[in-house]
């Protein structure tokens, strides 16, 4: 399997880039995964790389973007932080894999039996990681109009979830850059879940939009 490179970029649509996800994602919970030649694809990038797509995803062990989608060098960005929360260096970094690099797509990555998600339901406080943590709190306030109370599992799955979606519309609100690349159909987004448990990962909310014909 070799790495992408600036032609399959260049013709990769948000749309496929989704695909690839998924259908990496597949293989991964199969134990099917492509037999890559690491050192020949550190060769082919040396030069230059090509993403498709950039992922958002918490700094937990478990949930290397790379693993869990079957992917290799070279194929994707990989920006990790407790949480999957967003702040201005995450989305800039959004803006230079996309405008300057030239991916396609957008994920937003939470999972569950998330750490970080527990402990902003908890109110920990520890140094800086306060305010990292309090950037959950638009989720556990969703959540918490929704009906559902406590910091029980259930609850934190359900702010888990809510965290990841709303990190998503955040990307947007936050980047003129992303959102009219995103108006024009040059990217799309995506909210996705990845169960600790199984390996699976589910996409809760896809926003792919079609280019305007040209008239």
């Amino acid at each position: 399997m070799r790495t992408h490179n600036k032609e399959t970029q260049s013709t990769t649509t948000p749309e496929m880039a989704l695909e690839f996800l998924k259908e990496g994602n597949k293989r991964f919970i199969s134990n099917l995964k492509y037999n890559r030649d690491l050192l020949q694809q550190v060769n082919e990038t040396k030069e230059g790389q090509w993403p498709f797509a950039v992922i958002l995803s918490c700094i937990d062990s478990r949930t290397s973007a790379e693993l869990v989608f079957d992917q290799g060098l070279g194929d994707v960005f990989s920006v990790r932080i407790a949480g999957n929360v967003v702040n201005d260096d995450i989305v800039g970094s959004m803006e230079f894999a996309c405008k300057v690099a030239g991916s396609k797509l957008i994920v937003v990555l939470g999972h569950s039996k998330c750490g970080a998600i527990k402990g902003a339901c908890n109110h920990v406080e520890l140094g800086n990681l306060t305010g990292l943590l309090k950037k959950v709190q638009p989720a556990i306030d969703k959540v918490s109009e929704e009906g559902k109370e406590g910091s029980g599992p259930e609850f934190v799955e359900a702010v888990a979830h809510a965290n990841t979606q709303i990190s998503l519309e955040e990307i947007l609100e936050r980047s003129p850059i992303l959102r009219e690349m995103y108006e024009n159909g040059e990217i799309g987004l995506a909210a996705a879940f990845y169960q600790v448990e199984t390996g699976e990962v589910k996409f809760e909310k896809e926003k792919i939009r079609k280019p305007e014909p040209v008239a």
